[in-house]
């Protein structure tokens, strides 16, 4: 016969807080063995004090209440330990994210970094396969991630020949709200496009033309988190020569999708100007000019 508990020895037997019995009694993670229908007071089997131990280390590791539900209702031991696994890995990942974040500050603290340098060049047009899609800055990572995906799968898929390294347009509302249409593209040989017309739809995919521009441009090496001492040393030198214009930064990413804590990232940043020299734009230092 089952041995009931008031919901108070209950909290001292498994430590998580009245308040938080309740909470999961309300949303159906972890519901009383009885009810009192004229008082409400709940009771407890001593036989759900296993589940409750799990549920408080699993809100320990920050695991969602929802995951938590889907590890104790699992149908069996491969279905649980595939849920936990899922947030170990998410939880490693955000673990990089912050020593990344931490050697990013520290670095900040220690004084001024060298500067990278910063060019002045024409970017030709090229044909590329493309995926544009609203974003926000907080989905980006996992979205580029099937992004790049796709566009790779396109290439194969596709027969066509790559030509350069990923690319991204980044507007201006994707920093200033965190949330825009964000371009990926992949170039690509115009003799792989004979059949297919640049804008004629490939579901995801499309085949487009990513116009020439002109831009000042420097070369980041590094992780994610440092990125923007890069942005801010390029969008110093524009400034200081009051040549930018309106249109999108690109970033060129010459390693690949690095994750944001890989230090070996590198990525070119392109940063719209206005030349009078253009379309014979030379490859031109700013630091010194």
């Amino acid at each position: 016969m089952a041995t009931l508990l008031t919901i108070g020895d209950f909290s001292r037997m498994t430590h998580l807080s009245i308040k938080a019995l309740r909470h999961y009694h309300d949303v159906g993670v972890l519901e009383p063995a009885a009810v009192d229908p004229y008082t409400g007071y709940r009771s407890y089997d001593t036989g759900q004090v296993a589940a409750a131990h799990v549920i408080r280390r699993l809100r320990d590791l920050n695991m969602p209440l929802d995951g938590i539900k889907a590890v104790l209702s699992a149908p069996d031991v491969e279905s649980r330990n595939a849920e936990i696994a899922a947030h170990l890995a998410r939880m490693e990942h955000q673990l990089a994210q912050v020593q990344s974040s931490v050697a990013s500050l520290r670095a900040l603290l220690s004084g001024p970094a060298a500067l990278p340098s910063v060019q002045l060049r024409r970017i030709p047009a090229v044909t590329a396969l493309a995926i544009a899609e609203v974003v926000t800055v907080d989905d980006f990572l996992p979205w580029i991630t099937g992004v790049v995906a796709d566009l790779s799968g396109a290439l194969v898929a596709g027969g066509f020949l790559r030509a350069g390294c990923f690319g991204a347009l980044y507007p201006g509302d994707f920093f200033e709200l965190e949330r825009a249409e964000v371009v990926v593209f992949l170039p690509i040989e115009t003799a792989g496009v004979s059949s297919t017309r640049p804008g004629d739809d490939l579901g995801r995919v499309v085949v487009q033309e990513i116009p020439a521009i002109d831009a000042a441009v420097a070369v980041h090496a590094g992780s994610v988190e440092s990125l923007d001492r890069t942005y801010a040393a390029l969008g110093e030198a524009v400034a200081e020569r009051v040549i930018g214009v309106d249109g999108p930064i690109r970033e060129y990413y010459l390693t690949g999708l690095a994750d944001a804590g890989e230090s070996s990232h590198r990525v070119e940043v392109c940063w719209p100007v206005f030349s009078p020299a253009a379309p014979e734009l030379p490859a031109r230092e700013l630091n010194a000019a």
